[in-house]
């Protein structure tokens, strides 16, 4: 059974490399580039991973994991925050919106890989 991932990304740069990276990994991708397109991919199907970029158009990713997490039908869905902020502070951030991880961009594929270890194990290569 092959595992979806939808990746929230406005950036078609870093869209397109994270989503190549997921398809080469053996997920089906849903791509969005915003919170609004998301959240209708999301009412049609649940994925298993949300790869979800911080600095988006309308609401922020911040904004949007806090709603995943707060909606009893979303909230066990494991989310990725995306950012190019390094700081603690964000990374508290994340934390305390319920984010299961937090990658810096630019992603290195090394980490991309050892987050899917650890959020959905490693059935998939």
């Amino acid at each position: 059974m092959m595992k979806t991932v939808l990746v929230v990304e406005d950036s078609l740069t870093d869209r397109q490399f994270l989503s190549g990276y997921l398809q080469d990994a053996g997920f089906v991708v849903v791509n969005t580039s915003s919170v609004e397109e998301a959240q209708e991919k999301l009412a049609q199907k649940k994925p298993d991973l949300i790869f979800l970029d911080v600095i988006l158009p309308g609401a922020s990713g911040f904004e949007f994991c806090r709603e995943l997490k707060t909606n009893p039908d979303t909230s066990k869905i494991p989310v990725v925050i995306c950012s190019t902020k390094n700081t603690d502070v964000d990374k508290m951030w994340g934390n305390m919106l319920g984010a299961n991880a937090y990658l810096t961009k630019p992603i290195d594929p090394d980490e991309i890989k050892q987050t899917l270890k650890q959020l959905i194990g490693s059935e998939n290569k």
